[in-house]
């Protein structure tokens, strides 16, 4: 099968999203497919094809946001040089510039097309209307979604039943939706593969101590990760004298503004910011930590959950329908609603030893079911479905009749 990923964001940018794109299209070739990525180009304003990686990078305008580009939604030179992949099936992972492309070339062409939705846009709504005309926007974002991701393709990719339900009941959209968790890969984060001299040293870096309890987030510094709670817990805890450390790593816009938080509530001691890590040094951050945490509502799947789980570390997140399908009270980790609940099973789980290994066999068994070769498996399973419900054209019915009337 020859498969065209178009998405807006590739290596070398990083980010969980890109993350999945890797990781499905190794696990594609590996299988023995050809895949071709279209994206926008982060580096230069020029066009640029990677004959053996088969990336081609659409040159584009600055927005502002982070490092993306607003492209073209139809660039002549890119159609040119895509037509003659002979595509069998498009995967779009973007709903912009590049997303508007994939699903023009598509139409024209006559070729299949997989959306996946990966962000939940209503939770971000408020980084453009800075808390004015909120409930419009939302309706607007409903209007877009149910126009992207219903009638302008063959077939909806969703990683959670929180998004399937989005879409099925909220947005009323009738398009066939699949339900697929994305993958990553899972050995990379195996507590083997990183060396107990990096661990520890990571650990004296921070200032940890071996008695220290450590409990890690990662993720973007924002509102929507609700990451004030995760401070009024670590309150609560130091009031009780728990010996419990904070380590959140990641950066944002809102990064300041929770360290002065941090400050204000006393609890600089116990909440340390890592600022923006490497990509190749996340595996050793999570083997240095005890536990993962998160209070995050605005995920679709939240990957760094699998990362952690794949790391041996028990998940503590918010009940949200986001995990609810990952995490399993008493088995890999715990979910909560409220602060109290939080902070009574993380001083549950810094004084049980015995019950941080039990999750964490369960946590480390969890991950493995989302390895990048049964996510790359299930997605290839809806291109035969598209490639099956894609419509002939009256071209192909005249072509096929004609052929049949010759013999």
């Amino acid at each position: 099968m020859r498969i065209g990923i178009f998405t807006e964001t590739y290596t070398p940018y990083i980010s969980g999203l890109v993350t999945s794109e890797v990781m499905l299209k190794k696990g594609l070739e590996k299988m023995g497919h050809t895949v071709y990525v279209v994206t926008a180009n982060l580096e230069s304003f020029h066009y640029e094809y990677d004959e053996e990686e088969k990336v081609l990078r659409i040159p584009g305008i600055p927005t502002g946001i982070y490092d993306s580009r607003l492209t073209s939604i139809y660039p002549i030179k890119a159609v040119n040089k895509i037509k003659n992949w002979n595509l069998d099936v498009i995967h779009s992972q973007t709903e912009f510039a590049i997303g508007t492309f994939a699903r023009l070339f598509a139409k024209q062409f006559n070729i299949p097309i997989v959306h996946t939705y990966h962000t939940m846009y209503e939770d971000y709504v408020h980084y453009i209307t800075k808390g004015y005309f909120d409930h419009s926007s939302k309706k607007i974002v409903e209007y877009l979604m149910k126009f992207y991701c219903d009638k302008t393709i063959t077939e909806l990719i969703v990683p959670t039943k929180k998004a399937y339900e989005l879409f099925k009941e909220k947005y009323n959209v009738e398009r066939n939706i699949h339900i697929v968790p994305t993958g990553i890969e899972v050995e990379r984060f195996y507590k083997e593969n990183s060396s107990v001299k990096e661990i520890n040293a990571l650990r004296k870096k921070y200032g940890l101590t071996k008695k220290d309890f450590c409990v890690i987030f990662v993720g973007r510094i924002a509102e929507e990760k609700n990451i004030p709670f995760l401070i009024d817990v670590m309150e609560m805890l130091k009031k009780k004298n728990v010996n419990l450390k904070l380590l959140i790593v990641g950066d944002g816009p809102d990064k300041e503004n929770y360290e002065k938080l941090v400050g204000e509530q006393d609890c600089a001691d116990n909440v340390i910011f890592t600022g923006k890590v490497p990509w190749d040094e996340m595996p050793v951050y999570y083997n240095m930590a005890d536990s993962f945490i998160t209070a995050s509502t605005s995920e679709t799947q939240g990957l760094t959950v699998i990362e952690a789980m794949a790391a041996s570390l028990p998940a503590i997140c918010i009940d949200d329908e986001s995990f609810n399908m990952t995490v399993v009270d008493g088995l890999n980790g715990y979910l909560f609603k409220t602060k109290e609940k939080c902070a009574s099973i993380l001083e549950k789980l810094s004084k049980d030893k015995k019950l941080r290994l039990y999750l964490a066999n369960g946590a480390r068994a969890s991950a493995d079911k989302h390895s990048a070769k049964y996510f790359s498996e299930q997605v290839l399973d809806v291109y035969e479905k598209a490639i099956a419900n894609r419509k002939v054209t009256l071209k192909e019915r005249f072509l096929t009749w004609f052929k049949g009337d010759k013999e």
